[in-house]
């Protein structure tokens, strides 16, 4: 027999919307015969009544990205319009990123570059939370301490490590948040991992062993310290994603509102720390110096950075977070080699390899967190195969012979 599903449409909501309309409309109450008036209605006819609507729930609006209804696309459209952002606009973050340090003598002035991002994303998080009228914050400002201290230990240190490493060397880095936040949770939560975890992180770390190696060897801006930096910067990034996470989900918060006091506060956090340190009026006075080549790179640098923020957050938001990742992690591969293609440096072909064994553990750590969904795409995908293989015709119809 064909089973039927029951559909109730008391939970319906475009049978809520229907009933709401038929109840409220002038056209319903002329057809029924009777006038109906809204509540509050000072009108005393007798011939006419108040009917109080029930309290309905407010629609969910759509979210618009930049106040563009991209919603209302189909959804190919949407994919490759997201993608297409990503990519424009993160290429452009890492090279201006590179492009400001390549300017002789502002190596010591990571900071002071990370206060004027700071300062930059502060000033979009405002006029983005104007225009989706979204202006009141609902996590604590406590809460909101501790995010903007690993906000900027985040940003600041991987800003100030590009001076010390070669920029692929810190993207492959920045790839590998997985090992952090493996130890973390094995020490501190006593967690346990699946083998195919371990394989990613033994991957991750082999790869990026030999990667760092390889730059150690060949590169004459390599030092100690920018690796110091940029684990530093992964071990805090590692943190501020559960906190950030918590926190949202707690106080049903936008990532607007978050953006905004995270890096809003941060400022105020580097601003102080460069006062103590006596390093604010050096990097003032450097920039004053070559205005365009700092400040106006830096302005780039940061919008870039928040746009691609946004076409981030929205992939995430229509397709999930196993298709974004592999959509950012081909980006940062394609920004290794637009590194190699601008910016002369030595080549070797350990790169190559050790790069393919972090993208290799990227995509097994992807795989575990997803490998009943994934593991049908492929069987999906493997049983197509083998029919083109096999060439069994399409049905087109069924034909007879008299």
């Amino acid at each position: 027999m064909t089973q039927f599903q029951k559909l109730s449409l008391k939970d319906d909501q475009k049978y809520k919307d229907a009933v709401a309309y038929l109840m409220d409309s002038s056209e319903t109450d002329k057809f029924l015969g009777r006038n109906v008036l809204g509540k509050g209605s000072t009108n005393q006819d007798p011939a006419y009544h108040t009917v109080e609507m029930p309290n309905q729930p407010p629609a969910a609006k759509e979210p618009k990205l930049f106040g563009i209804a991209v919603h209302r696309w189909s959804i190919t459209t949407q994919f490759f319009f997201c993608v297409a952002g990503i990519f424009f606009f993160y290429l452009i973050y890492g090279y201006m990123q590179e492009l400001i340090f390549r300017l002789k003598g502002f190596k010591p002035f990571g900071w002071y570059l990370t206060l004027i991002q700071f300062a930059c994303y502060t000033v979009f998080g405002t006029l983005d939370s104007r225009l989706q009228k979204d202006t009141v914050r609902k996590i604590p400002l406590s809460t909101y301490g501790l995010l903007a201290f690993l906000t900027v230990a985040t940003m600041g240190l991987s800003n100030a490590s590009v001076g010390y490493l070669n920029y692929p060397t810190q993207v492959v880095f920045k790839c590998c948040k997985l090992i952090p936040v493996m130890i973390g949770g094995v020490l501190i939560q006593g967690k346990r991992y699946g083998p195919i975890d371990v394989l990613a992180a033994l991957c991750m770390s082999v790869g990026l062993i030999f990667f760092t190696l390889a730059d150690s060897t060949v590169s004459p801006s390599f030092e100690t310290i920018g690796v110091i930096m940029i684990m530093s910067a992964l071990c805090a990034d590692a943190v501020i994603g559960n906190v950030q996470e918590k926190a949202m989900k707690a106080h049903q918060a936008s990532n607007t509102e978050v953006v905004l006091y995270s890096y809003g506060i941060g400022f105020w956090y580097i601003l102080a720390g460069l006062i103590v340190s006596g390093r604010l009026i050096p990097a003032y006075l450097f920039c004053n110096q070559y205005p365009v080549k700092t400040y106006g790179y830096a302005v780039i640098f940061s919008l870039t950075g928040y746009i691609g923020i946004s076409f981030v957050l929205q992939l995430i938001r229509l397709f999930g977070a196993l298709v974004t990742v592999t959509v950012t992690t081909g980006r940062k591969a394609v920004s290794i080699v637009v590194s190699f293609l601008f910016f002369s440096k030595p080549f070797t072909m350990q790169y190559l390899w050790s790069g393919f064994l972090v993208l290799l553990g990227i995509y097994l750590n992807v795989y575990s967190k997803n490998r009943v969904k994934m593991n049908e795409q492929f069987s999906d995908c493997a049983r197509r195969i083998a029919i083109r293989l096999q060439g069994r015709p399409r049905y087109t119809g069924v034909t007879s012979e008299v």
